[in-house]
């Protein structure tokens, strides 16, 4: 038997809010969360684990739109590897971009810095 857990266990193992959870829910990017008896939801290993990856999404600005698109090409199964391959790929080349749009920035800051401490 598979170790389930709380949406307020999930929440501390995650960092988001219970809120954020049901909300994550109910727009379609996490399905399948199974109930008790009481109704409580109850999490899984492979929902965290899921859970972990929109978060990585999110934090790499992946659009809430873009997000759901996946998740929902997920829910249908092995027939969409090839498109969730894509839409992860260009989200990498975007992240790429940030990235080096971050480290140009980065620069400008340095040599701001040098310019100071030489006045």
């Amino acid at each position: 038997m598979e170790k389930t857990l709380s949406i307020q266990n999930i929440s501390a193992i995650t960092g988001l809010s219970t809120y954020t959870l049901r909300y994550y829910e109910n727009i379609g990017l996490l399905n399948g969360i199974e109930r008790d008896a009481n109704g409580y939801r109850k999490y899984s290993m492979e929902d965290i684990s899921c859970i972990d990856f929109l978060i990585k999404l999110r934090n790499t600005d992946m659009p809430i739109s873009e997000i759901k698109e996946f998740s929902e090409l997920r829910r249908q199964g092995n027939s969409t590897v090839t498109k969730r391959w894509e839409l992860l790929e260009v989200h990498q080349a975007n992240v790429v971009n940030q990235i080096k749009e971050l480290e140009n920035n980065l620069t400008k800051i340095s040599e701001k810095i040098t310019h100071y401490k030489k006045l």
